[in-house]
């Protein structure tokens, strides 16, 4: 829902939905910086609650409701996290999975941190969830997040760089994110969750689920009933098992190496569900249910998904109709997200990144319209030389252009391709 801002700053702590222009965002330039050893063995970086950080003014951007003519206002922040560096925490994130491939390992991260809600504990943050308690070493060792001190070590940097963003909301809009570049569906998020402050808040190990326990269906049911999640949600969620790759030496799963997994990107080896581990579609239920092939991976949980009556049902529809499969991913995940999260507004903050507009974008010299991804790096190019986003791009310049990022994306592929940290594994 939408609400109208006025002058009264007041109103501002019952906004629900922010709209921020790229132009306004803030953007901090300082260096970031990563763990290091002097990083207290308690805590994987500060651990002030997320209501202590200091209040500071960020431009709102709202649109008259007749002429839809736009009006710039300044106010102070009132929420657990400031929408502005939500945003630019965003764009952040996305140059980070294009570079390290690390979508399933940022996915796991918000998992794993929401996934230890109890339903039947009320008190927060005894009930476990969204919390940013991961971040605490206690938390850290229990078995099941066994290799996210790697997602920590990438999402550090961003905590440096973006102060007034919680723990708890930053592995969450990683999550998403990783998601939705990925070429999954875009997950309905909002924000303004309140960080725990000490590992004394961590749950107790043993609220995440097992890979291979003697009754899996009952299993998965026993986890995530307890998480409030029915068995639709339970069969959507799995379906994020598409993107990434097991490791034995990280959770006993898994071969160390595939036709699919053995040239990257990133760090080679580990076995994948699906042939094309970095992409995020139905490809999961189909390859299971066709049995496709010995290397690729199905864990004894995934295999309940077809074996289950009431699993089977979902699983067998999400193989035919990806829409369907998108649709209730989106929901689930979101619906994960927030379970045991502590929001301040209460209500939570929605973030809406407005674009500019930019005609010149939309020229090409073929037929064909230009992807997203394209448009962006034209604009980028276009404005770096003072061009005006209202203007056609003139075709030699055009041409100039693509050729030159064609040319950047080869040599990025022939000398950036094999990175010496992996990111893509569970």
């Amino acid at each position: 829902m939408s609400v109208s801002l006025s002058a009264a700053s007041h109103l501002l702590c019952s906004s629900t939905r922010v709209s921020l222009s790229p132009a306004v965002t803030s953007s901090s330039s300082s260096p970031v910086v990563a763990l290091s050893s002097s990083t207290s063995p308690h805590s994987l970086g500060s651990v002030a609650s997320s209501s202590l950080f200091p209040h500071s003014s960020f431009v709102l951007q709202k649109k008259h409701p007749i002429n839809g003519t736009s009006t710039r206002m300044i106010s102070p922040k009132c929420a657990a996290s400031d929408a502005a560096q939500l945003i630019s925490a965003k764009e952040d994130i996305k140059v980070l999975l294009r570079t390290k491939f690390c979508h399933p390992i940022l996915v796991r991260l918000g998992w794993h941190d929401a996934g230890t809600y109890n339903k039947n504990i009320e008190e927060w943050p005894l009930r476990g969830g969204a919390n940013g308690s991961l971040r605490f070493e206690a938390e850290l060792k229990h078995a099941a997040n066994a290799g996210l001190l790697n997602a920590l070590k990438l999402i550090q940097p961003l905590k440096d760089k973006y102060p007034n963003i919680s723990y708890a909301d930053l592995f969450q809009l990683a999550s998403a994110t990783a998601i939705e570049e990925a070429g999954g569906p875009d997950i309905p998020m909002k924000y303004g969750r309140v960080d725990v402050v000490a590992p004394e808040q961590c749950p107790e190990e043993g609220r995440l689920p097992d890979a291979g326990p003697p009754s899996p269906a009952d299993h998965l049911r026993d986890v995530f009933y307890r998480m409030g999640l029915d068995d639709k949600e339970i069969v959507a969620l799995s379906g994020a098992h598409t993107l990434g790759r097991a490791r034995p030496d990280r959770s006993g799963w898994g071969k160390p190496e595939t036709k699919y997994t053995k040239t990257g990107p990133g760090e080679a080896g580990g076995q994948s569900w699906t042939v094309k581990w970095l992409k995020f579609d139905n490809s999961y239920f189909k390859d299971i249910k066709e049995k496709r092939d010995d290397d690729l991976l199905v864990l004894p949980t995934d295999a309940a998904l077809f074996e289950d009556p009431s699993f089977k049902n979902y699983a067998e529809k999400y193989a035919e109709d990806v829409a369907a499969f998108f649709k209730d991913y989106a929901e689930a995940h979101a619906k994960l997200s927030n379970l045991g999260a502590k929001f301040d507004p209460p209500e939570g903050i929605v973030i809406e990144n407005v674009p500019e507009k930019f005609v010149a974008a939309k020229y090409s010299t073929g037929k064909k319209e230009l992807s997203d991804s394209m448009k962006k790096k034209i604009r980028a190019e276009y404005e770096a030389i003072g061009g005006s986003p209202d203007k056609p791009l003139p075709t030699n310049y055009f041409l100039n252009i693509i050729i030159a990022i064609g040319v950047l994306v080869l040599l990025s592929t022939l000398f950036g391709g094999n990175n010496n940290s992996d990111f893509s594994g569970f």
